[in-house]
């Protein structure tokens, strides 16, 4: 154990230089999380800034700075905890949770974790329902949610990738998919295909890499499960993908707030809004208010006489369940009600006595998806204007899904309403290494009185250091705006944070180099000309584009045997038709992403021949190009 603690101890002191951007001979604040990652310990950044202010307040020399002598013994504190944790007993069980964790100090688990049982049945049971007419996962279901085969089912790439479009559709080209002979490179290929869509769907997946997954560990598979799970539950609460939703509206509300509400929010509401026509108790929380089945019963009650008139007919929620006493078994009878409505999913009886929130969230969501006894015909006896309420925007969704694919908090569900405090902002500003002065920062809950002066003043800081220390273009942009949630202030503040991000991983690798967007093209074309590809652009809007074949082109130089050719589109009589050419981008991006290019850009930002996006694709791919030269 000491000797695998010395091995780390000499890693830290030997990037500590490294880590020394402003050469000030002490580790800043901003500098201590690229610190632990270059230490191979990586932390987010609300950990790092609680190990901050743990550390002044018990510096011994109140100088209030981390000199590489006191960061070491930080770091070595942290690992003594983490090799400690490794002793425990490697599985033990108690009221539905597994735990385990290596058995010494250099073991691959490193530290003990714990995962429920009630989460893999549920999830097994979802998956087995919803993929059990696919012929690429007979091989794998029904899994049995008493074992841990759910662990072992994910390690070919298969399931996850089929999650993953069935949360969010055609995210994957399943042309791309290895279904037949599966060998451990082409079951790795999947698994990178897939955490890369995940990315691209908003999934964190920071932590996880394809040899996590092959291996089948349980608190990383649940945890990724869950957010794609959580994406197609949540795709549709959504007032622009859902005008029944404002039925929700409060009396005197105004329909921007009820717009500006997360999924969660919402489902709340809606759960509370047939329980107020039910003439019953509302509840505030999805975990001890539904303990006893009460709000349940009431619930499914109303949306069965919400429904047509031919469902209405065939259905009649029985209430006499609510008289028994016993709890557990009150739940059980509420959910074979639920189970007449084809709603009995992700929850047992114990799930719901216990307040399980997640899994009850996900009962819940998945009721509303199916029954919401919502009507748009009610919206429009109350006479609102529905002419403003506009569809998230293709880039709109790349931004916000890029967003909280960094683990960034709050979660992003609106790209305007959610980054009006700019905390966000500030999170994605340090993410691509620019200093924040987190003393500096009003941090939520705000004041009742000048809450949003709080809230202004983040704002104002955020732009500030875009403006001053990342040297962002941002003429006419102020804090204001941002705070306002202004969309076109807004995106252009967002893009180029993206924009920071996407090519900052070729700064890396070109020796800290600054890499302008000629680089990026002159690479494209020079690679291509290499190995005597047709394909050449002139520029990021280059009207060839279109057809994807420079992108890829490009990827069967850097990954030569990964393109099927016959899957690609070609040009009859010099015109390629605009259905040919989605599918062509659908296979380049999917393509791309197998490869390991975490791209974000979507199909049609390639027909269209979007620059922005277009450009984070052939930088997505330089990267991974360079990466891979250099190897």
């Amino acid at each position: 154990m000491f000797t695998g603690l010395c091995v780390y101890v000499c890693v830290c002191v030997c990037v500590c230089v490294r880590a020394d951007i402003d050469n000030s001979g002490f580790v800043s604040d901003f500098e201590l999380q690229e610190l632990f990652r270059e230490a191979s310990y990586s932390l987010p950044g609300y950990k790092v800034r609680e190990i901050i202010e743990t550390f002044i307040a018990g510096d011994t020399n109140k100088d209030e700075k981390i000199s590489f002598d006191e960061f070491v013994s930080i770091y070595q504190e942290l690992k003594s905890k983490e090799f400690s944790e490794t002793f425990r007993k490697t599985i033990s069980r108690r009221d539905g949770i597994r735990s385990f964790g290596g058995t010494s100090g250099i073991s691959s688990e490193g530290t003990q974790h714990s995962y429920s049982d009630e989460e893999k049945v549920a999830f097994v049971n979802w998956i087995n329902k919803a993929l059990a007419s696919d012929a690429d996962c007979r091989h794998l279901l029904p899994m049995n949610p008493e074992d841990d085969s759910l662990f072992t089912s994910v390690r070919d790439g298969i399931l996850l990738c089929k999650m993953i479009n069935l949360s969010q559709p055609d995210t994957i080209d399943e042309r791309v998919i290895n279904t037949k002979k599966l060998t451990h490179f082409r079951m790795t290929e999947n698994l990178v295909l897939a955490l890369n869509s995940a990315s691209a769907i908003g999934c964190t997946v920071v932590s996880i890499d394809a040899h996590h997954l092959m291996a089948g560990k349980p608190h990383l598979v649940l945890g990724l499960l869950w957010q794609i799970i959580k994406v197609g539950l949540f795709a549709d609460i959504e007032i622009s993908r859902n005008e029944a939703l404002i039925s929700l509206l409060s009396e005197g509300e105004q329909l921007d707030h009820l717009m500006s509400l997360s999924p969660e929010e919402l489902l709340l509401r809606w759960v509370n809004y047939h329980l107020h026509n039910a003439g019953t108790t509302t509840i505030s929380n999805f975990s001890e208010d539904i303990k006893d089945s009460r709000a349940y019963f009431h619930l499914l009650d109303q949306i069965s006489s919400n429904e047509e008139q031919v469902f209405r007919n065939s259905v009649k929620i029985d209430m006499s369940g609510l008289n028994e006493r016993d709890l557990e078994r009150r739940a059980e009878l509420m959910l074979r009600q639920a189970s007449k409505l084809d709603c009995r999913q992700f929850v047992t009886a114990h799930d719901v006595t216990s307040g399980n929130s997640k899994l009850n969230l996900a009962f819940v969501a998945n009721m509303f998806n199916m029954h919401s006894g919502l009507h748009k015909a009610d919206v429009a006896k109350n006479g609102l204007d529905m002419t403003h309420i506009e569809a998230e925007t293709n880039e709109e969704k790349t931004f916000r899904n890029w967003i909280n694919s960094l683990g960034v908090s709050p979660y992003v569900n609106h790209l305007y309403s959610d980054l009006c405090d700019g905390l966000v902002i500030l999170h994605l500003l340090e993410t691509v290494k620019v200093p924040v002065k987190w003393k500096r920062v009003n941090m939520p809950p705000y004041p009742v009185l000048g809450a949003n002066m709080k809230r202004l003043e983040n704002c104002n800081y955020a732009v500030d250091l875009s403006k001053n220390v990342a040297h962002f273009s941002l003429v006419g942009v102020g804090g204001e705006n941002i705070n306002q949630g202004s969309p076109i202030h807004t995106l252009a503040l967002v893009w180029q944070l993206m924009r920071r991000y996407t090519v900052m991983v070729l700064s890396d690798l070109g020796d800290g180099e600054r890499i302008g967007d000629q680089i990026i093209l002159a690479w494209v074309n020079s690679t291509l000309s290499q190995k005597r590809k047709d394909s050449q652009i002139s520029s990021f809007k280059d009207k060839s584009i279109s057809t994807s074949l420079p992108v890829i082109d490009l990827i069967d130089v850097i990954a030569p045997g990964t393109v099927k050719w016959d899957m690609v589109k070609r040009a009859e009589r010099g015109v390629l038709r605009r259905d040919d050419k989605l599918e062509n981008a659908k296979y380049a991006i999917s393509l791309a992403r197998k490869i390991g290019a975490r791209v974000y850009a979507l199909p049609d930002d390639l027909v269209e021949v979007n620059p922005k996006m277009v450009l984070t694709v052939f930088a997505c791919l330089m990267g991974h190009g360079m990466k891979k030269a250099n190897h």
